[in-house]
Order: C-alpha cells, then sequence, then structure tokens
C-alpha cells in the first residue's frame, strides 16, 4: 500500500480571499519503504540539530518561519532559509519518494467554484491513475517486490492530510468510490470510473506530530513561492527553490477542467 501524505497551502475561498493560489502538496511512499524513510528523517533532524541548533522536537513550519514569530525567535533568518533549503534536498537524494502538486489559479474563477472539491479529486484522480498504470511500482522495496506482484496485482493507498476540512473530505472520497464521473477522451459525455485503489477514509495528522508532513509543508510553501513570491524570497533567488525536486516530483503539463487552471 502506498501512504501519499497531504498539505495544502492558501486557503479555497474565492471571495475576498487573501491568497491567489490553493495549493496541494502530497509526497508519496510505499509501506515497505516507510521505516526506512522514518529512519533516514530522524537521522536528518539529527543533522539540522547539530549544524543549526534545530531541535528534534520542534516543528517545521515554513510560512511561521519567516513570519515574525517568537516560536523561532532563536533562528535567524538565514538560518531558516538554510534549513528549507536542506528539507529539499534531502528528500531531492531519496529514491524511494515522489512528491505531486496541485495548483489551482483562483483568480478569474466564478463565484461559488468549489476549489477545495476541484483541487482534491484531481489530486485523487491523479495518484489513482498513476498507480492504475504501476507508475510508482519503482518505490516499492527491491527485497520486497516479486515480478508476478508486479504484473499482477495493483496496489492502494491511503490519504494522510494535515489539518483540512475533514468532513468535506471524507465525504468526497465516499462519493468517488462510487460515482467518478471522467470526461470520455472522444468528447461525448462522460464515464463512471469508480475508484478501486483507495483505502478507508482520509487519516488525519497533525503537522506538528509528523515529521514527513513537515517536510510537505516546506514543499508547499516553496511551491507557492515559485509563484508568488516574497521580496525576501525574491532577493535570495529561494522563489526557485521548488527545482530542488525535479528528480523527485511527478510533473505534468498545465490543464483546464471546468474552467479552472489547474498546474501540476
Amino acid at each position: 500500500m502506498y501512504l501519499v501524505y497531504v498539505d495544502e497551502s492558501g486557503d479555497s475561498g474565492i471571495v475576498k480571499s487573501p491568497t491567489r493560489y490553493f495549493i496541494l502538496s502530497a509526497l508519496i511512499i510505499h509501506e515497505s519503504n516507510w521505516n526506512r524513510f522514518i529512519n533516514d528523517i530522524v537521522d536528518f533532524r539529527r543533522t539540522l540539530r547539530n549544524v543549526y541548533k534545530f531541535k528534534l522536537r520542534e516543528e517545521i513550519h515554513a510560512a511561521e518561519f519567516f513570519q515574525s514569530s517568537k516560536k523561532y525567535a532563536h533562528l535567524q533568518k538565514h538560518v531558516k532559509l538554510q534549513i528549507c533549503k536542506k528539507v529539499l534536498d534531502f528528500q531531492e537524494s531519496l529514491d524511494y519518494i515522489r512528491v505531486m502538486f496541485v495548483v489551482i489559479d483562483k483568480q478569474n474563477l466564478p463565484i461559488g467554484t468549489d476549489v477545495f472539491e476541484i483541487a482534491w479529486k484531481y489530486l485523487i484522480q491523479r495518484i489513482h491513475n498513476t498507480l492504475d498504470k504501476g507508475n510508482f511500482d519503482d518505490l516499492v522495496n527491491g527485497e520486497l517486490k516479486t515480478g508476478e506482484q508486479t504484473a499482477t496485482q495493483k496496489e492502494n493507498f491511503m490519504l494522510i492530510p494535515d489539518k483540512t476540512d475533514d468532513k468535506k473530505l471524507k465525504q468526497l472520497v465516499r462519493k468517488m468510490r462510487r460515482y467518478n464521473p471522467i470526461p470520455s477522451k472522444y468528447g461525448n459525455g462522460y464515464r463512471n470510473l469508480p475508484l478501486e485503489f483507495i483505502v478507508e477514509d482520509p487519516f488525519t495528522k497533525d503537522s506538528a506530530d509528523s515529521y514527513i508532513h513537515q517536510l510537505v509543508d516546506v514543499n508547499a510553501y516553496f511551491m507557492k513561492q515559485s509563484l508568488d513570491p516574497t521580496k525576501y524570497m525574491k532577493s535570495k533567488k529561494a522563489h526557485n527553490f521548488i527545482y530542488r525536486l525535479n528528480k523527485v516530483r511527478c510533473t505534468h503539463i498545465s490543464s483546464t477542467q471546468d474552467g479552472v487552471l489547474l498546474k501540476t
């Protein structure tokens, strides 16, 4: 089974929204490599402690890093930027994870557009399609994978989001298991293709208690900076940091769904 850790950046509102973009950032790991991943993260966090005096129990929260927060007053701004850079480079060094983004530009959307549902539905469908095509097979621990299993068995995935609208997301996933209309590639209506590979309801975790979600948080933050950078990020060329994830990033051309611009 694949575990999909997700964080949001921006808000999904349209009227008087303080943000132009609503972003979903996902990290995909196969259960066979989960323990290895946790051990690698702990080793990485120890390095941050030794080099930057950033304690293992402290939460990496990128947006709060660069605000006037007393929580991180003991760290200089350039140190916090270096920590974030190291977080991205750490993920880039791993060959058993993938990261994925969905970005919705809300600027010209009509009032009433359900940005939250569109973004989550697109992410879920995209992960489902990737599994169906076997494009995550290389994330399975090589010692546990067999040719027969790879060829005949489709694996499931579970969503593990950070704080979000739990009830709405749960209802969306349950609906997609039964009714999931997909536009026909021939342009004549829709086909109902219920989700086959997602298990359980989304299991929400608090990023303060999840090293993995803290990685995903940094990814979401720097995706936002690549689109709408602050003056500080631009001056340090940190708005280009998102490209440090290129080796592990699942990329896709921009597309339009129901009139909504989606970038992934």
